[in-house]
């Protein structure tokens, strides 16, 4: 009679734990991140009244008799399945889509969460705003003056200088690609204005110096008169200055020479070889670079009483070929494209954040360079993890240690920009649960009304 009782008390007890954990998943169904539990019930021990037999060669086997004493927690799961995404369009709200978790700091500690509602604090750190946790992640580093990100050291800060200067940078290489039509008519001798400007097309490009000053490279192409296939082109940067800036361009040198070159090309209208002022002859194959310099005005005068120059590469293109490289055929004449690498000085205007947790930076200046890289952190039993509030867990005994490394690898799900992950609560299973779990508290409650009420018969007896 007593085992029943206990029973009873043992099911009141672990079903209130039940409803405990139902109910906070109820409570953070609009929680983002937030991962629902799930409570595993199992029958305790059993008192055994006899045991089993084995068959015989007159009987067959008996089975145990076992009386149950009631039922436990076997487990209370975190169910790790994915949320839905909201939008919010919030550049530094971040969602994972798949596994993974973001890595957070607060001194010393190390904390996961699947929340992504981040943002920029007075220093321009990357925080949890709730609580103050930084996000952890690698800085972008300059060596051998190229960007990289070292995901292979350990995670640190992430810091979005917004605001920061961008210096200027000069102009270092020119790609200039174009088309020039082979019915251009030549221009005779003692052309008039009109047959010279018929007869010649005039394209350019903006460089910059190390000032971040603009200077205008103009080129202008006449048809060579004795070769229908050769095109004399002049060069001049700044052709409007008061002061000359004494353009001078050559394959590999500029010392002693002037500012024209030749272009030859083919029947099929591709590009051939170049020859420069000097007579020098580019290579047959490979790409067409001139190195072109200029005086750059109110710069000073160097050390040896000679102006400053700036040097640039003019890549023409590709010998052979008709893509990206200049031509020559029968249709009008273009500018392709054209492409510098020097630009002003900027500022720190905005910042993306890509699936892989890249940061890039945008500048006013119409530069893009790379801030960070945002970690990503998985586990080998997430499951083990221990919640430590504000939607943050730790790592336990037994869901092994982080593993932290870029999103999108070795089984990390990807990161996804102003979007947020929802809790994958889900309401109408959860109000299920409640019902089963009321009528399950109830039944118990039940059992030990009934085992009250029987040893109550037992009681008056003696009457």
């Amino acid at each position: 009679m007593m085992r029943s009782l206990y029973a009873g008390v043992s099911g009141l007890q672990n079903h209130q734990t039940r409803m405990d954990v139902i109910g906070n998943n109820i409570a953070n169904v609009n929680t983002y991140g937030f991962k629902k539990g799930r409570v595993d019930f199992q029958d305790m021990i059993s008192q055994q009244l006899s045991g089993a037999a084995r068959p015989t060669e007159e009987l067959g086997g008996v089975n145990p008799k076992e009386v149950g004493l009631g039922m436990s927690v076997a487990a209370i799961d975190t169910i790790f399945t994915q949320g839905n995404l909201q939008s919010t369009g919030v550049g530094t709200d971040i969602a994972i889509q798949g596994n993974g978790f973001f890595v957070l700091k607060n001194g010393d500690e190390t904390f996961y969460t699947r929340a992504g509602v981040f943002g920029v604090d007075s220093n321009g750190t990357l925080v949890n705003p709730g609580n103050g946790l930084r996000v952890q992640g690698w800085m972008a580093e300059t060596l051998n003056g190229q960007t990289v990100v070292q995901t292979s050291a350990t995670p640190t800060d992430l810091v979005i200088p917004i605001g920061q200067k961008d210096p200027p940078k000069a102009t270092e290489n020119v790609h200039y690609f174009c088309n020039l039509n082979k019915n251009t008519p030549i221009i005779p001798e003692n052309a008039t204005p009109d047959q010279v400007a018929a007869g010649t097309w005039q394209t350019s490009v903006t460089i910059y110096d190390s000032y971040g000053n603009e200077h205008i490279v103009q080129m202008n192409y006449t048809r060579v008169a004795d070769n229908p296939n050769q095109w004399n082109v002049e060069i001049d940067v700044d052709p409007q200055a008061d002061v000359p800036t004494e353009t001078r361009i050559g394959l590999g040198t500029t010392d002693g020479m002037g500012n024209t070159y030749t272009l030859n090309f083919d029947n099929m209208g591709m590009l051939t070889s170049v020859t420069d002022s000097a007579g020098n002859v580019s290579n047959p194959t490979g790409d067409i670079i001139l190195q072109t310099s200029f005086n750059v005005p109110d710069s000073g005068n160097l050390d040896d009483g000679t102006p400053y120059r700036q040097t640039f590469n003019l890549n023409l293109g590709t010998i052979g070929s008709m893509d990206n490289t200049t031509t020559q055929s029968a249709s009008k004449s273009t500018n392709k494209a054209n492409y510098q690498d020097g630009y002003k000085l900027g500022y720190l205007d905005n910042f993306k954040i890509d699936q892989s947790g890249t940061i890039t930076g945008v500048y006013s200046n119409g530069s893009i360079r790379t801030i960070g890289q945002i970690a990503m952190a998985s586990f080998t039993n997430q499951g083990g993890l221990e919640k430590r509030g504000d939607n943050t867990y730790v790592e336990s005994t037994n869901s092994g240690m982080a593993n932290i490394g870029e999103a999108g690898t070795a089984g990390k799900g990807k990161m996804i920009a102003g979007t947020l992950e929802m809790s994958n609560v889900d309401l109408t299973d959860q109000l299920t649960d409640m019902i089963v779990t009321q009528r399950g508290f109830e039944s118990n409650a039940k059992t030990i009304q009934t085992s009250d009420s029987m040893l109550e018969t037992i009681l008056s007896l003696k009457r």
